[in-house]
């Protein structure tokens, strides 16, 4: 029979966070079917071992090489075969009920590819998973504070000021969690494979929405997310496969043109901000440390978007 949801998560050198996130999803399924998939980027911690011991009844593919995030994600879902796919992070944790939530969100809109739930912050505090596409004029809208200052328009606005406490049909939820139909992965294909991590969640969804879909976020199903758990301890690595995959997006979707006013745009908020943060490191001792920091990576930033143009796609 075939189940209802196929659950893929894919493991870098998460050993205890995936177990801990495996346990609380089998402890959350309820009544739902399914089958579950973890994807292993070539771990060195003993993940596959572990959950293979812990879990027998996980698929376990184990890479010998880093596929990264979207390529390691079309692998299980190549494999699957749910009428549903959720793809969880393993340092997402779902609460009862949350996976009954958005298979009866999809099962009741038929015009919705994606449906992403709540986050919340370990700390039981929201985290904001609904963002507007990364398009050049919304990289100048955010730089120059436009959307902050009108944050209910419906153009301008910045998703950032809503609770995230009603169903919405939003631009793109972010990969953390999010159920898919089978139909969408079928017809559109997987994730572009040539962003190694990040946006690509935001050019898959983008293209679902090209193809005729609508992406709705719910906060009736709600998941614990912490957050950055695979790049936890080499921050600089993980800066630069942000910014390497928004320049892929900007010239895969605006051209060439589009990826310069983007990184203008980028600059232009980087000093901006540089300038406010390196007051407050002269003018507020208590938080001279977060303001050095905030220096360091927007000089960071401001240096690479002017200057980094050796672009590899």
């Amino acid at each position: 029979m075939q189940p209802t949801v196929s659950v893929i998560i894919v493991s870098f050198n998460t050993r205890q966070m995936t177990l801990d996130c495996l346990a609380a999803l089998f402890a959350g399924l309820g009544e739902t079917s399914a089958e579950v998939i973890v994807v292993d980027n070539a771990s060195a911690d003993g993940s596959v071992e572990a959950i293979r011991a812990a879990f027998p009844t996980v698929q376990v593919i184990a890479s010998d090489r880093n596929l990264g995030f979207g390529a390691a994600n079309n692998l299980a879902m190549k494999r699957s075969v749910g009428r549903y796919i959720l793809l969880l992070n393993s340092d997402a944790f779902v609460r009862p009920g949350a996976i009954t939530e958005l298979v009866a969100y999809l099962d009741a809109h038929a015009e919705v590819g994606v449906v992403g739930p709540r986050l919340l912050n370990a700390d039981g505090s929201l985290q904001k998973s609904c963002y507007p596409f990364p398009t050049p004029g919304r990289g100048w809208v955010e730089n120059l504070w436009i959307s902050a200052l009108f944050p209910n328009h419906p153009r301008l606005g910045d998703y950032r000021q809503w609770a995230h406490d009603s169903e919405r049909d939003v631009a793109w939820v972010i990969g953390a969690c999010m159920l898919v139909r089978r139909e969408v992965f079928e017809r559109v294909g997987g994730f572009d494979e040539r962003f190694f991590m990040y946006s690509e969640e935001a050019d898959w969804q983008w293209r679902i929405r090209q193809a005729g879909w609508k992406v709705a976020f719910t906060p009736s199903a709600v998941v614990v997310h912490l957050g950055g758990a695979s790049g936890a301890t080499d921050k600089a690595r993980i800066h630069r496969h942000v910014f390497t995959s928004l320049d892929y997006y900007q010239r895969k979707h605006h051209g060439l043109a589009g990826l310069i006013l983007f990184r203008a745009a980028m600059v232009v908020g980087g000093v901006l901000r540089l300038i406010a943060w390196s007051g407050v490191f002269l003018l507020q001792p208590r938080r001279r440390e977060v303001a050095r920091t905030k220096v360091k990576l927007l000089s960071w930033l401001c240096v690479r978007q002017s200057t980094s143009w050796r672009l590899s796609f």
